[in-house]
């Protein structure tokens, strides 16, 4: 019994990552809004029957794929990068970085493709959202000046996307800890400076 629920939940993977990957692949050939299930089906060899089993639309299907990512992010949050220290701020950077690596020519295309927009704005979102949650555990001093802490939210992900976007343009040739130990060193002073 077991051994044929390992081999259903292998057939499942493998069905949503065909499904994942096809979405991607028209995103960047087409654009988002003009992609419809029917096509998904297509390019993904799977029928629509199978497509309505694991998703209830399109929508359903990208904010899944976009939900692993978030979980990936979440589940090594609390990873610490060689030389760095626990608490040190933004532990969601390294565990981006690599995932970029591992997956560059989707990045590459995301970043360089209109119908990429999409995608690139949901990955923002959530960067954000790590962001402000992470910031909102870790109170500043009082300041008689205060930034407001969405401003340093928007901050640290715009940076962020600008560090992750030159060093894929330059062929992600630095390894992912040693642009995580840059971008945290241009970052992390000024962003928590700010919230003092």
């Amino acid at each position: 019994m077991e051994q044929r629920k390992h081999t259903i939940d292998r057939r499942v993977a493998r069905t949503q990552a065909a499904l994942h990957r096809a979405l991607i692949s028209l995103i960047l050939e087409r654009g988002y809004d003009s992609i419809t299930v029917e096509e998904i089906c297509q390019t993904a060899n799977v029928g629509r029957s199978t497509f309505y089993l694991h998703y209830t639309s399109k929508d359903d299907l990208k904010q899944s794929g976009l939900e692993s990512l978030r979980r990936h992010l979440v589940d090594s949050a609390g990873r610490v990068a060689p030389g760095g220290s626990p608490g040190e701020g933004f532990d969601f950077s390294l565990a981006m970085f690599e995932h970029a690596r591992d997956h560059i020519d989707l990045y590459r295309a995301l970043a360089g493709s209109r119908g990429g927009a999409v995608a690139l704005g949901t990955i923002r979102q959530i960067l954000s959202d790590l962001v402000r949650d992470e910031l909102a555990v870790k109170p500043g001093a009082p300041s008689p000046d205060p930034i407001p802490r969405e401003l340093v939210v928007h901050y640290v992900v715009g940076a962020f996307m600008a560090v992750l976007t030159w060093w894929l343009d330059g062929g992600a040739k630095l390894p992912p800890q040693r642009i995580d130990a840059m971008f945290r060193r241009l970052v992390a002073e000024g962003a928590m400076a700010a919230l003092s």
